[in-house]
């Protein structure tokens, strides 16, 4: 990992208009790398950054961005790609999607560590579905009590499309904590952003994977055999998550 960016693009012209566009929209001083993947043979770079800027920014602007960079040594040309995420798993799917490796995109976080495994769980799920979300709405403090959220439209979710994965962090602990809530439409999310009235309502499908898990354990005890998951879905009892009680700006 190196805290220096270097784009490699020394002797290569843009593109495209969009390429030339969105390079500079990028200044790579403003950028601390915390991640990069360069192919072998030089065709392709893949980096996610910090963008000190933001610290002067807006207030809630992302402070993450990843960048992708394809070259064509023979035309002397590249293409440029960049978008700013709020979350590090979103920022790594982005660049998974778009043909890079997953392993060499995962940060140190400087001693930073998942609080726990559904943490862990989380963050898995968004780096194998990211193309599955419509980002909607993204939000990162830039102070104390340090929380960021994306708020996506899930293309597959059947019901309560609308998903908001928050992440908290705890600055005594050097850990952080990240889940995802269900909700029906963006004016749901935002009112619970908002107010943070009650526990972060889990996905309907968290419910069916916890009652499939209980009832396989159990026949498993008694008989041997293990239901499937629609039979072992029906009559799901509803579960809960901690409640989160951090403070928020409503975002515009």
């Amino acid at each position: 990992m190196s805290t220096e960016t270097d784009f490699r693009l020394d002797g290569f012209e843009p593109a495209d208009t969009a390429s030339a566009d969105a390079e500079s929209s990028v200044w790579a001083g403003d950028l601390a790398v915390l991640a990069e993947h360069h192919t072998p043979t030089g065709s392709h770079s893949y980096l996610i950054a910090h963008d000190l800027s933001v610290t002067w920014g807006v207030p809630g602007q992302p402070q993450l961005v990843s960048v992708r960079i394809t070259r064509d040594p023979r035309a002397g040309t590249f293409t440029f790609e960049s978008a700013p995420h709020a979350g590090l798993a979103f920022a790594q799917g982005w660049l998974i999607e778009r043909g890079c490796p997953p392993e060499p995109i995962i940060p140190d976080r400087t001693g930073v560590a998942p609080a726990d495994d559904l943490t862990v769980q989380a963050e898995q799920r968004i780096r194998d579905s990211v193309g599955d979300y419509e980002v909607l709405h993204t939000y990162a403090s830039h102070d104390y009590p340090y929380e960021a959220w994306t708020m996506v439209h899930d293309q597959r979710a059947v019901h309560d499309p609308v998903r908001v994965f928050l992440e908290t962090s705890s600055l005594g602990a050097d850990t952080y904590t990240l889940r995802e809530g269900a909700f029906a439409d963006e004016e749901a999310a935002m009112d619970w952003l908002f107010y943070r009235h009650g526990p972060l309502p889990e996905p309907p499908e968290y419910h069916a994977d916890a009652a499939a898990s209980r009832t396989r354990a159990a026949l498993t005890r008694s008989s041997g055999s293990v239901p499937s998951q629609t039979d072992a879905s029906r009559g799901a009892a509803p579960a809960t998550s901690p409640a989160v009680r951090t403070s928020l700006p409503r975002p515009l």
